[in-house]
Order: structure tokens, then C-alpha cells, then sequence
């Protein structure tokens, strides 16, 4: 059977999938079909309900809703680990001043729109390169996440505030910033099967941290070990293997008032 199945480069993703990927566990008779794409493009995709399997911010969940479920592995969520508003040192920041975002359906967004409601002057920008526009000026300041926010503060840049921690501030929970989602009109025996192997090469990853070295560093955007090391203990983690209670319940509290329930939001 051949599933195709969209997830980012950055090094949780490459980390988490590497195994499965490559075929080092069993993939039930899956042949996953692999399209690796920045999150505001795999955003994009699942409007359009282009992929089987797709990684997908929460904000972007909310208008994906009804082609897909989210699944219980494979999620970035977990604390200290949000968006950064970051600017040179040199820059005023007030309710004028322009912003790079990774993303118009990005959480990165979500949680600037939500913190900063008067700030409405945005630019979309491949999140790899927001720090370069920062730096040169194009844009005032900008949503720092994956690598470059361990690395911001080397180029000059300084921190407005942690998005993720106002987060956690305000709503005492972990951030849930993307998750895996299968279509809904996969039979639900293919569903479950697609979430064991997910599972599954997670596990490994876990289990054998080296293995996934070489696919990881080909995609990264910094190529120093430890920084790649620091992302990828950042955001894989307990709630990447299994969400339970309290990642469901984080993300629940993250897009209430959206007309979603848990019942329809999980497989």
C-alpha cells in the first residue's frame, strides 16, 4: 500500500521519521511515499488535502479539521519550546512595527495574533530566512522557531518575548505547536496501522539516537551537532511518542472557541 506522507526538515521531524523513512522497522506493508516541505507549505497541502499523512501546525489544524484527525505520535508539544519574537538590539518594537512569520496558518502566528493583537503589519518568510531579514532590515522584528532560536542571540539579535512561555503563563500547559494528521477517509484499520508505525519509528529514534545522523544533518539549516542535539532534545519528547491526557487537553485549551471537541479532533 502507498501512503505519501508529509513532514518538515527541521531535525525533530528527520529525527522522528528517519527509521521509517528508511525502513529500519516494520512498516506493516506501508510504502510511505515521503514529501519533505517547510511547515507553511505542508500548511498549504492540507487544505488541499493533497497528502495521506501530513505534519500540520495547530493553527492550520483548525482549517484542515474536516479532511483530517490528528493522531497520537509524532507531535512537537511540551514546555519551553514556543515561538521567539526576536529584533535587532537597535530597534524600537511598538504596535507599528512589521513582523517576519514562518506562516499565516503557523501556531508561531496564532500566538503572535493572540499576544499581540495590534502588531497586524506581517510578512510571510521562509523561517530560515527570518533571521536574515530581521538582521538587514526588511522587516523590524520576527517569530523565531526550530534551530534559529538557539542561535539568534550570536547574530546580534535580542528577544522581545517568549511566546511559548506567555503561553504556559497564561494557560499552565505545555505548547502544542504541530502535530501528525491522517486523512479521515482512510479506513479506520488503516488509520490505526499508519499511528503503530509512526509509533514505532519514534521508538527507534529514541532507541538508537545516532542511527537518524546522516538523513538529519542533510536537511538541517545549522549543521553544528550540538545545536542540531539541543532542537531535537527540545522538541521530541514524551508527547511526541504518545500525547495522553495532558497534550490532548493542550491542545483542546489552545483551539477552543474553534467549534472543535476532543471527540472529533483525535484518532
Amino acid at each position: 500500500m502507498r501512503i505519501t506522507f508529509g513532514f518538515s526538515t527541521c531535525p525533530n521531524d528527520t529525527f522522528m521519521f528517519d527509521a521509517l523513512v528508511h525502513k529500519k522497522i516494520d512498516t506493516e506493508g506501508i510504502d510511505f511515499d515521503v514529501k519533505l516541505a517547510d511547515i507553511e507549505k505542508l500548511n498549504k497541502w492540507s487544505l488541499q488535502a493533497r497528502l495521506d499523512i501530513t505534519k500540520v501546525s495547530y493553527g492550520a489544524f483548525l482549517l484542515c479539521n474536516d479532511k483530517y484527525i490528528i493522531i497520537d505520535s509524532g507531535s512537537a508539544l511540551g514546555n519551553n519550546c514556543g515561538p521567539i519574537l526576536v529584533k535587532n538590539k537597535n530597534t524600537v518594537f511598538n504596535k507599528r512595527s512589521s513582523i517576519a512569520i514562518p506562516g499565516k496558518n503557523t501556531t508561531a502566528n496564532m500566538l503572535c495574533s493572540f499576544f499581540y493583537p495590534e502588531n497586524i503589519n506581517k510578512k510571510v518568510v521562509l523561517f530560515s530566512d527570518i533571521e536574515s531579514y530581521i538582521i538587514s532590515g526588511k522587516v523590524d522584528a520576527g517569530l523565531l522557531i526550530h534551530e534559529n532560536r538557539f542561535t539568534y542571540q550570536t547574530k546580534g539579535l535580542e528577544k522581545i518575548k517568549d511566546l511559548g512561555e506567555c503561553w504556559q503563563e497564561k494557560t499552565k500547559s505545555p505548547i502544542p505547536l504541530g502535530g501528525i494528521v491522517v486523512k479521515r477517509k482512510l479506513e479506520k484499520q488503516i488509520q490505526h496501522k499508519i499511528q503503530r508505525v509512526i509509533k514505532r519509528s519514534i521508538n527507534y529514534a529514541f532507541n538508537n539516537p545516532l542511527s537518524s545522523k546522516e538523513y538529519v544533518k542533510s536537511y538541517a539549516q545549522e549543521i553544528d551537532d550540538l545545536i542540531i542535539e539541543k532542537h531535537i532534545d527540545l522538541y521530541v519528547n514524551k508527547f511526541s511518542l504518545s500525547l495522553g491526557k495532558k497534550g490532548k487537553e493542550s491542545i483542546i485549551k489552545m483551539l477552543e472557541g474553534y467549534n472543535l471537541t476532543s471527540k472529533n479532533m483525535f484518532l
